[in-house]
């Protein structure tokens, strides 16, 4: 009796030991297999001979040499460049300024913070739902200022196979610089306030100690805020679909809308995996760089 009642309370402290590895085991198999497993999976069929269906024979790189050769993955790669570069500086900007107006303690500063962050709650489906009926010319922007009496003004980027990219831009700018701010806002409180003080009583402007002093402080968080801009912009997808749907024609399209539209309609599985596959390089090729930068600051730190 005493053996049985000494295994139980044995086999109880063992379970009660290991019970957030057992309560977490379950998600982290399922994750394992339903986002490593997939990315393996697209691996290999990045280096087979699909088209439709799934199809197990070796090709190399045959699947890349195709994308590569392809005018639409070439103005994807473009838009993308366009669309990141202008998407990653303007919100810094306009994240940057928001959040040094917000630190200067003005009134009804919990207002407008929410008012700022509001658009990130947003999903990008309804974001882009949202700008396409404003820059739609048949009853947006447009359609309003000649409503006003304004004939003569003209604004179709959202038709302009020239300028649809931008459009993207905007509607992206608007909905991440709120998160950019906030960010931003939360690393100038932290700064230390004697710092600032002593740059007061030695005479210096408010505009020298937040370019001299604050901001050179919080170098960290624009590489922070680099990254996750980059990262966004880099799988941006929904925004893109319901906003221009990818066009006029695949004028705006981006490496995301290609990847979905070579897989899923053009019957292009392989030539989707291997975009799919560049998606990853290039997320990778930022991420690792700044983990590893993390982890080293880190190590010296601890």
């Amino acid at each position: 009796m005493g053996a049985s009642q000494s295994t139980e309370s044995n086999l109880t402290a063992r379970i009660q030991r290991h019970l957030s590895k057992i309560v977490v085991a379950p998600s982290f198999a399922a994750s394992l297999f339903f986002v490593y497993g997939f990315i393996l999976w697209t691996g290999y069929m990045a280096f087979s001979k699909s088209r439709m269906l799934p199809v197990w024979d070796w090709a190399g790189l045959r699947q890349y040499e195709r994308l590569w050769q392809m005018e639409r993955w070439h103005v994807a790669i473009e838009n993308l460049l366009v669309f990141g570069g202008l998407f990653i500086v303007t919100c810094l900007i306009i994240g940057c300024l928001l959040a040094v107006l917000l630190d200067q303690r003005i009134r009804a500063e919990g207002a407008l913070r929410t008012i700022f962050l509001y658009p990130m709650a947003l999903s990008f489906i309804v974001t882009g739902t949202v700008w396409k009926w404003l820059l739609n010319p048949g009853l947006g922007l447009e359609s309003m200022m000649h409503d006003f009496g304004w004939t003569s003004f003209k604004f179709d980027w959202l038709v302009n196979s020239d300028m649809a990219i931008y459009t993207v831009v905007i509607a992206a700018v608007w909905q991440a610089s709120g998160f950019v701010m906030a960010m931003f806002l939360a690393a100038l409180r932290g700064v230390d306030q004697d710092i600032i003080r002593a740059a007061y009583m030695d005479g210096a402007s408010l505009p020298r100690i937040y370019f001299g002093i604050i901001i050179p402080s919080i170098r960290p968080v624009f590489l922070s805020a680099i990254v996750v801009l980059a990262h966004l912009a880099v799988k941006s997808f929904d925004l893109v679909i319901a906003l221009t749907g990818g066009g006029p024609g695949y004028a705006s399209d981006l490496p995301a809308t290609f990847m979905y539209t070579m897989a899923f309609q053009r019957n292009q599985l392989g030539v989707g995996a291997a975009s799919a596959m560049m998606m990853l390089a290039t997320v990778m090729a930022i991420i690792v760089p700044y983990l590893y930068s993390e982890l080293r600051g880190g190590k010296k730190n601890g």
